[in-house]
């Protein structure tokens, strides 16, 4: 991790998914590499309810980060970005409004009014971003099970943690109930730990809190290894 928080790309290697055309709604179109999105643009035909874009590849195990740069400012009811599984809803009901991305229990999101959302319960996590040209980074951490967001490559800090009990693949997902919204994809890169990362992780998670640690008949470099996990 940088000391922003952002992780420290180049200890990641890049990945090349982009937003999936064959699973997206008809009120959003791609750009020829299918790296930006865009809702609602067409100046007839105005927004009729939510709709959102999921990415080619779904992560079950690693470490993934990917930013998302907003083209022009969020507006309107809901724009999101988060994860979801192959389930997750991808359109709302014509000319419902809501909050997409973590209206249920297959999906994780953060609104552009700094509140996320899961299971159709919200909570204030950061505040508003409103600017053109933000970029969001979005760290899934399926070892740990935790999702992070960054803002222009300041860590957020933890959104949701217990991801790791979704036994399912995880997408990345984005999502607008807006005309005229503009997402673009930057960086995506990804690590995959060693077996012995795997195994710390493993007891680690198995774990209450860290006072426990000291219980075990480990050595005492691997108890401090897994007290800095």
């Amino acid at each position: 991790m940088t000391q922003t928080g952002q992780p420290a790309i180049r200890d990641y290697h890049l990945e090349n998914w982009v937003w999936d055309r064959n699973s997206k709604p008809a009120e959003v179109l791609l750009s020829s590499t299918h790296e930006a999105a865009y809702f609602y643009i067409d100046p007839i035909i105005e927004s009729t309810g939510t709709v959102a874009v999921r990415g080619t590849k779904g992560f079950a195990d690693g470490e993934h980060y990917w930013e998302i740069v907003f083209l022009e400012p969020p507006i309107g009811t809901s724009v999101m970005i988060g994860v979801g599984t192959r389930k997750a809803q991808l359109k709302s009901k014509h000319y419902q409004y809501i909050h997409l991305l973590g209206k249920d229990k297959e999906s994780w999101g953060l609104s552009y009014k700094g509140f996320i959302w899961h299971n159709g319960i919200s909570k204030r996590y950061c505040d508003p971003f409103y600017e053109r040209s933000t970029v969001i980074g979005v760290l899934l951490n399926r070892y740990k099970g935790t999702l992070s967001f960054f803002k222009n490559g300041v860590s957020l800090g933890e959104a949701f943690t217990g991801l790791n009990a979704v036994k399912e693949p995880l997408y990345p997902l984005i999502s607008s109930s807006a005309t005229q919204t503009e997402l673009e994809l930057g960086a995506r890169t990804c690590r995959y730990v060693t077996l012995q990362e795997k195994c710390f992780s493993k007891i680690r998670n198995s774990l209450q809190d860290t006072d426990s640690i000291d219980n075990l008949p480990l050595p005492r470099l691997m108890k401090l290894h897994l007290k800095m996990l």
